[in-house]
């Protein structure tokens, strides 16, 4: 497969190292040039010009159902994140960052010809797009970049762990340029959608997000992430930059979902019992990241909630077993047993094991334990039972009947 330096060369970009760090020797005018197509500016850096596009929005801009605005606390999502410092942070000092890159893959021969960044300022949300006309001008862009996120403490994205970050690190290596986001705070969105929507959504992109959590549609002027590396050759080859109107437009709304969607995940994990949540498979999922964060408490209030609500089957014997787990650890026995025999009458095999475990050990009732250990075995012997549960199950079970039918004996 033809490198990026070989596609470039073949539609005649000079990608020689002196030209790449000095961005002269551009190459001739472009017949529809972006300048021309979007209203932006050319701005000198020591590297030479690089092309950006600036807006600026209210704070109480709509976006979908929500607004740009970071007003509630970040206390939770920033312990998920593992980095107390997110939640010391001042809206100002939050940067939203999306690439546009000329392969979906990343790599090292991968550039990102566009980078989208917005930052709270006084009453606005400025957002800035940097564009490479012309890949030779990739120093004074990495240049542009570090000056706008000089101010920034956090860095938000989707997906920017694994790819965004990454590619703009190497790229600063190869132009022998600083790197602004070295040992930044960061929040990547992705990986807290899948905790939070993961069992509800069949997506979890960003873009599906923001239709289905923030109510956002785009417009059809939006260009499709999988067409936007082809159209940047195509201008490349042909200098015709009009249909990169759609590609800005993508990023621009990329940037806005972030920050709309951080507002909106900080609210949700506030307070999630504020009428916010919609739906009890997402309450479920924010009662499990509490009590993954050790917050037992609200984990426990929560899905009692959940469990007044319309849950499917499945997600009910999750909660149900995680209550009783709960009730169980702080030491709320009835509670606990109360769930237990809600969820023995419907055959879950835990609920079985649990009850046989109190009455062998708290309540020293050995017959009761062991009229629980068989019944949990007969129902692992009907027909029809799944292999898997009665893997993870059987041996278990004939374990412990036979440990209470010794001590039966002995009684």
């Amino acid at each position: 497969m033809p490198s990026l330096s070989d596609r470039l060369k073949a539609l005649g970009v000079d990608m020689g190292a002196d030209n790449l760090r000095s961005g002269k020797d551009a190459p001739p005018a472009k017949k529809y040039p972006i300048e021309t197509i979007l209203e932006g500016e050319r701005i000198d850096t020591p590297y030479g010009e690089v092309f950006q596009v600036e807006e600026t929005f209210p704070h109480q801009h709509p976006h979908g159902s929500g607004t740009l605005e970071l007003s509630a606390p970040l206390n939770l999502v920033a312990e998920w994140a593992g980095d107390e410092r997110i939640a010391q942070h001042t809206p100002p000092q939050f940067a939203f960052i999306d690439t546009e890159t000329t392969g979906l893959a990343g790599g090292p021969g991968t550039y990102a010809f566009m980078v989208g960044v917005g930052r709270f300022e006084g009453d606005g949300f400025r957002l800035m797009q940097y564009f490479l006309r012309d890949p030779a001008e990739e120093p004074a862009l990495l240049h542009a970049l570090e000056h706008f996120l000089a101010p920034c403490e956090t860095i938000v994205s989707f997906n920017g762990k694994s790819y965004d970050l990454p590619l703009l690190q190497a790229r600063s290596i190869t132009n022998s340029a600083p790197f602004p986001l070295q040992n930044t705070p960061h929040l990547d969105l992705l990986h807290l959608a899948r905790r939070l929507w993961r069992q509800r959504l069949p997506s979890r992109t960003l873009g599906y997000l923001e239709e289905h959590i923030l109510q956002e549609k785009r417009t059809e002027e939006d260009t499709p992430g999988w067409m936007i590396p082809q159209m940047y050759f195509d201008y490349l080859r042909s200098g015709d930059a009009r249909p990169l109107k759609g590609v800005f437009y993508h990023n621009a709304m990329d940037i806005l979902t972030l920050a709309a969607l951080t507002n909106h995940i900080a609210h949700l994990l506030a307070d999630p019992l504020d009428g916010r949540v919609e739906y009890a498979l997402d309450l479920a999922a924010i009662g499990k990241l509490n009590q993954d964060l050790g917050y037992l408490d609200q984990a426990a209030h929560i899905y009692e909630h959940c469990l007044e609500q319309n849950l499917p089957e499945d997600s009910r014997r999750q909660t149900v077993e995680r209550l009783s787990m709960l009730h169980k650890k702080r030491g709320e026995m009835p509670l606990a047993i109360s769930l237990w025999w809600q969820a023995a009458a419907d055959r879950h095999i835990y609920a079985h094991e649990e009850l046989a475990k109190y009455y062998e050990h708290t309540e020293k009732n050995i017959p009761e334990a062991l009229r629980w250990t068989e019944s949990a075995l007969a129902i692992l012997s009907m027909p029809g039972t799944p292999f898997t549960e009665k893997l993870q199950w059987e041996d278990s079970l004939k374990h412990r009947l036979a440990r209470l039918q010794r001590k039966a004996t002995k009684e």
